[in-house]
């Protein structure tokens, strides 16, 4: 099949607050797009604040697919969103639709364009064991370890990327074999690219000044702590079957949030730590999407510093899609 006979995917790919959602959501009065959420966070019920989730009214106008999905106390992989996400995008397409993947967990669109390999069950005592030493040592000794035995995967992570160094040791651990060499293996649960059966338009929201998207990041915080993200916690803290170990609860703002309600650091400090978590993480985003091969930059801010519309950004976007074409 030619590669302009191969249905249309869309990524709508950036890091946190730089206007994904509402840029897709506009998108859909002008293209016949169906919307998949690519977020590790917005999956789960009772996080609705800290994750930014789109509102009633917005999900009104611009539903979206994989919100929801998950309780905070049932962790959610890769290998699960591909899973979830690829029988969507076949059932989105043959209705003759397109589907809008949208989010910034880079990890889930790089399984949908690679592929991932068979890796074994997180076993819990392993990771136990794991945090505990990053706890003792830091996070950057136990990337040295990962990249004494897995270089490949190693050097592709920061010394403080906690979630996946503490994945490619675990999986070592219990396999002896790379993470990076089972990746690169099938069968199981493997998960193929879907390259082969779609045509890949991958859209970028970058933007020309850090210091942008820190003030983004910045008055978003704020209006989520104004939005009661504390008390948002709270219900969550007050469970009593969640920890700091599950992927829910070490999610941005959640951490900070709840080593706060814990008593580790008072209510500033919070402050402090989650601004600087938030922005960690869009440095992570940015860094993938600074090799992201095929990648349609999409810039939030001009030349001169200012920040462009929403309006402006959308009829950038639809020029390129226009161009391209996509259907």
């Amino acid at each position: 099949m030619a590669v302009t006979d191969k249905p249309p995917v869309i990524f709508l790919m950036g890091p946190t607050a730089s206007g994904k959602t509402d840029l897709a959501a506009n998108l859909l009065a002008h293209i016949p797009a169906e919307i998949i959420s690519v977020d590790s966070a917005l999956v789960y019920r009772g996080m609705d604040i800290g994750t930014a989730k789109p509102d009633a009214a917005l999900l009104a106008r611009a539903p979206h697919h994989l919100i929801n999905i998950r309780d905070p106390a049932e962790p959610y992989s890769a290998a699960e969103f591909a899973a979830d996400a690829i029988p969507l995008i076949a059932d989105i397409s043959a209705r003759g639709r397109i589907p809008l993947l949208v989010g910034g967990t880079m990890l889930y669109f790089r399984v949908l364009l690679d592929g991932l390999g068979d890796l074994p069950p997180s076993d819990p005592a392993v990771r136990a064991a794991i945090l505990a030493e990053a706890e003792q040592h830091g996070w950057p000794s136990l990337h040295a370890q990962l990249m004494a035995v897995d270089p490949d995967t190693a050097t592709k992570l920061h010394p403080n990327h906690s979630q996946r160094i503490q994945r490619a040791l675990e999986v070592y651990r219990l396999t002896g074999v790379p993470a990076s060499q089972l990746r690169g293996q099938t069968g199981g649960d493997a998960v193929e690219p879907i390259g082969d059966d779609y045509r890949i338009v991958q859209l970028g929201l970058l933007s020309h000044r850090r210091e942008l998207l820190h003030q983004r990041i910045a008055l978003r915080f704020q209006q989520m702590l104004e939005q009661g993200l504390v008390g948002e916690v709270e219900q969550l803290y007050r469970r009593g079957d969640l920890s700091v170990e599950l992927p829910s609860v070490r999610a941005v703002g959640y951490r900070q949030v709840w080593g706060y309600l814990a008593g580790d650091y008072g209510y500033e400090e919070m402050v402090a730590r989650g601004l600087a978590a938030t922005r960690q993480l869009a440095k992570r985003q940015l860094t993938w999407l600074r090799g992201w091969e095929g990648l349609e930059a999409l810039y939030i801010d001009g030349a001169d510093g200012f920040s462009v519309g929403e309006e402006e950004l959308l009829a950038k976007c639809l020029k390129f899609l226009q161009n391209t074409p996509i259907y």
